[in-house]
């Protein structure tokens, strides 16, 4: 039974063990610098569920600060996935070839983990008042962690292409 927003019962409860699954993938490598699979489930989320992928990442920040402490570290979750989930919305994904697949997605999720410390600035520059040089040189001081994120976007970004198969044979014969 579906609601006056096009949700059903069902994909309440996917969303939910969905933003679960992504913490609990974040909790299991917690122990490697900037490497972590949310920035795959985002894309591959996206590309199944378009704007409904905002329901399991939203799940997810909630449960991030509920594990984690709502902390000023935390505010920047509450923006720093959209431009993400906003690539891959922009994605032509049943117009793309398979093989343009498997290179784009990692490297937009790649590309994403670059930038993680650019995204994450305003909200420092906000909460500390950092100006302008400061800024820049907390980006710079970042950059070895970023391009690590990167690194493990781009690998983590591999998955995207067959799980997305996946899910949308599952989506498919769900709607049968």
């Amino acid at each position: 039974m579906k609601s006056r927003s096009g949700l059903d019962l069902r994909h309440l409860v996917i969303f939910a063990m969905l933003g679960a699954l992504m913490l609990v993938s974040k909790k299991v490598m917690e122990g490697l610098p900037n490497i972590h699979l949310i920035g795959m489930f985002t894309v591959l989320l996206t590309l199944v569920y378009r704007w409904r992928a905002l329901i399991p990442l939203y799940i997810y920040i909630l449960l991030d600060g509920l594990t984690w402490g709502f902390s000023l570290s935390w505010l920047p979750y509450l923006y720093i996935w959209l431009p993400l989930w906003g690539a891959a919305m922009l994605l032509p994904v049943s117009r793309m070839p398979r093989w343009l697949k498997a290179i784009v997605y990692p490297a937009v999720c790649s590309l994403h983990g670059l930038l993680f410390g650019t995204l994450y600035a305003p909200a420092q520059a906000l909460l500390f008042g950092l100006r302008g040089k400061q800024i820049l040189a907390w980006i710079i001081a970042g950059l070895p962690y970023d391009a690590l994120h990167g690194v493990g976007n781009l690998v983590a970004g591999l998955l995207i292409l067959p799980l997305s198969e996946l899910m949308f044979r599952l989506e498919s014969k769900s709607d049968n």
